[in-house]
């Protein structure tokens, strides 16, 4: 009864989220809450939100000191070098600009914090996306799952809980698999050609040598898709295309210059917080900050607080302008922390009713005994929507043992098994229950049931390419 209840009541909850039928937040309250009535555990709702805030509060402290110290970094214009770089290459072009999105979030993934990525990665980007007029979810999805395959690395946290759980050596499950996840981008990046060619067949481009300048009080528009589309000038204002739409989204294809010569700005460049003669002490303060995160100095919650507050002092000394910087961030810090513990009432109840283990024992009980000399091709599969539905603790610790033992009994390897299970994160950075997608589609102004039915397939099939080039190349 737990294991069907379980599964009804994550079904629930992605249809309501997904029809728009429910704000993230509140169907993540409403929702458990409702089920753990129904399994008759209803009095120790109380307990289980408690329990799994407790466990939950760690991450959100991490993510509200982490969203204020980025966006004081990106602020002061730390990041603007690899933007510029990104954004000259992009252009005006749709199809340079997705796949500039999918190696930003790339480069930007080796910190291992997905929130960071999504901060850094939108601030950029999504101005591009605006004045082009194209797909938001493109850039959330993309973003997603570039970050999604490279949250593999061993201070990511996918790879140390499997190598905790498994008691394995974290280099051992990590580095067999470099040349399956070096797959696994390199399909991002296809992807994401295929998209950008697709938006680019949607609202052509211009490049700033073409679009002429425009009249004040209008902006530059596509006439037409493809590459000889030409640009007219449109009254601002006036519904045409490049315009928003009620959803915070562009239609059409708007397009408007910087006057820079580069085209297309991601970051203004004269924005009054930039601190040029501070850049070698953020770029410092920075990589200390990422050096002790991987040394385990402190715990990564208090190693964000330090460093928010050591940034605000010296980037902005003055009362007045520390308290502008933090409101500046406050909605993103709000919209987060909210996030976090409305998903700590659906985890909580989750795994306090017992949902989640039954959940486990059952799909585990229904592998076939044929299939156990392969556990792990098995495990990589089980990965996908075990990692999505439930949180990589839950998995690693709770599932990935069990899976260990019934491949052992086969004569499959631990470290066969904890490879496999790596497969599945392309998928789970786009979970509901993974805190920092709400950074990212709530800084791109996307609906999250838009992001996830556009995202999960994608994510789904770069996952599963990733455990296919484990296989073919021996590592699985």
């Amino acid at each position: 009864m737990l294991t069907i209840l379980g599964f009804a009541m994550i079904a629930t909850f992605l249809v309501l989220i997904m029809m728009k039928k429910m704000s993230p937040i509140a169907a993540l309250v409403l929702v458990p809450a409702l089920f753990c009535v129904l399994v008759g555990q209803g009095a120790k709702l109380g307990d289980y939100v408690l329990d799994g805030v407790g466990n939950l509060a760690p991450t959100a402290a991490m993510l509200m000191f982490a969203i204020v110290y980025f966006g004081v970094m990106i602020d002061v214009g730390l990041f603007d070098p690899i933007v510029r770089g990104i954004l000259r290459f992009c252009k005006a072009d749709p199809l340079r600009v997705v796949v500039g999105t999918a190696l930003l979030a790339a480069i930007v993934s080796l910190d291992g914090d997905g929130s960071t990525t999504f901060m850094i990665t939108v601030s950029a980007m999504y101005p591009l996306y605006k004045r082009l007029g194209m797909s938001l979810v493109v850039m959330t999805g993309v973003a997603a799952t570039a970050n999604g395959v490279m949250n593999t690395l061993p201070w990511g946290g996918p790879t140390a809980r499997a190598a905790t759980a498994l008691k394995l050596d974290a280099a051992d499950i990590f580095v067999p698999m470099i040349p399956a996840l070096g797959v696994g981008l390199l399909f991002v990046f296809a992807l994401a050609y295929v998209l950008g060619r697709r938006e680019r067949r949607r609202i052509g481009y211009l490049t700033p040598a073409e679009a002429p300048a425009p009249r004040a009080g209008t902006v530059l528009v596509k006439t037409g898709g493809g590459s000889g589309a030409e640009a007219a000038a449109v009254p601002a204002g006036t519904g045409a295309p490049g315009t928003p739409d009620s959803a915070g989204r562009t239609a059409g294809g708007g397009a408007g210059t910087s006057g820079d010569g580069d085209g297309f700005r991601g970051l203004d460049p004269e924005r009054p917080t930039l601190r040029p003669r501070l850049y070698w002490f953020n770029a410092s303060l920075t990589v200390a900050l990422l050096a002790a995160m991987i040394m385990e100095v402190l715990p990564i919650p208090v190693l964000f607080l330090l460093g928010a507050a050591l940034a605000l002092t010296v980037n902005f000394p003055h009362m007045a302008d520390q308290k502008a910087r933090i409101a500046a961030h406050a909605d993103n810090v709000l919209n987060v922390a909210g996030m976090v513990f409305a998903a700590a009432v659906f985890t909580g109840v989750l795994t306090g009713t017992g949902m989640v283990q039954h959940m486990a024992d059952w799909l585990v009980a229904a592998i076939p005994d044929g299939m156990g000399p392969h556990m792990a091709l098995v495990t990589g599969l089980l990965s996908l929507p075990l990692t999505y539905f439930m949180s990589n603790d839950g998995f690693y610790f709770g599932v990935l043992p069990v899976l260990a033992e019934a491949g052992a009994a086969h004569g499959v390897s631990p470290l066969e098994i904890a490879r496999a299970s790596l497969a599945g994160q392309a998928l789970h950075m786009s979970s509901p229950l993974v805190p920092a997608v709400y950074v990212l589609v709530g800084m791109a102004k996307v609906e999250f049931g838009d992001h996830t039915r556009f995202t999960v397939k994608w994510a789904a099939l770069t996952s599963l390419v990733v455990l296919g080039a484990g296989i073919l190349f021996g590592i699985v």
